[in-house]
């Protein structure tokens, strides 16, 4: 079977394959993820048994319903930052403090590896902000070239030391002149 037997699948395969990098782009995904896998060791350990040989060693704890609720709850966070990122500094910060509270609950956070992807997942979806719309320019010189400094635009190959006001670092502001001090007399 050749290569060109088969042209509308590689087609297809590559639209939905961009039609997914689109998805992932406009949300916190990889934050999502995170938050997610963080929940499944959380959910797992407390009520897994581990055989060696003949012997089968249980790492139930008391709290084995408090885990089960945070690896719920993480799961939930997970989804929750892929499709609703609008609400991504609250599931980001309740995902920090149900990591964190994992540690006593679950076996010290499912040995740590449910903490930390909790931990790592959160402060992704508390740091993730939305991309802007890319400048008619395209690419990152043309959304530069746009840009303007109290007002005035800013030209595209402006340079440090340039004289061009980015890099003033007297506190004084470009429209105006003041620093946002007031006098004392």
């Amino acid at each position: 079977m050749s290569a060109d037997t088969r042209p509308g699948l590689n087609e297809n395969l590559g639209r939905k394959r961009l039609a997914f990098r689109q998805w992932r782009g406009q949300r916190p995904f990889w934050a999502g993820l995170l938050t997610l896998l963080a929940g499944l060791p959380i959910m797992y350990f407390p009520y897994a048994n581990l055989t060696i040989g003949s012997l089968t060693l249980r790492m139930a704890t008391t709290a084995g319903a408090g885990s089960l609720i945070i690896g719920v709850l993480l799961v939930v966070l997970g989804l929750t930052l892929w499709f609703q990122p609008a609400s991504r500094v609250f599931a980001g910060v309740a995902a920090i403090l149900l990591s964190l509270v994992s540690l006593v609950v679950s076996n010290f956070g499912a040995f740590l590896v449910g903490f930390l992807l909790g931990l790592f997942g959160g402060a992704l979806g508390v740091s993730w902000a939305p991309g802007r719309a890319a400048a008619e320019g395209g690419g990152p010189q043309g959304a530069r070239a746009g840009a303007a400094v109290g007002g005035q635009p800013v030209a595209a190959g402006a340079a440090p030391g340039s004289g061009d006001g980015l890099d003033d670092l007297s506190g004084t502001s470009p429209t105006n002149g003041t620093n946002g001090r007031h006098r004392a007399g």
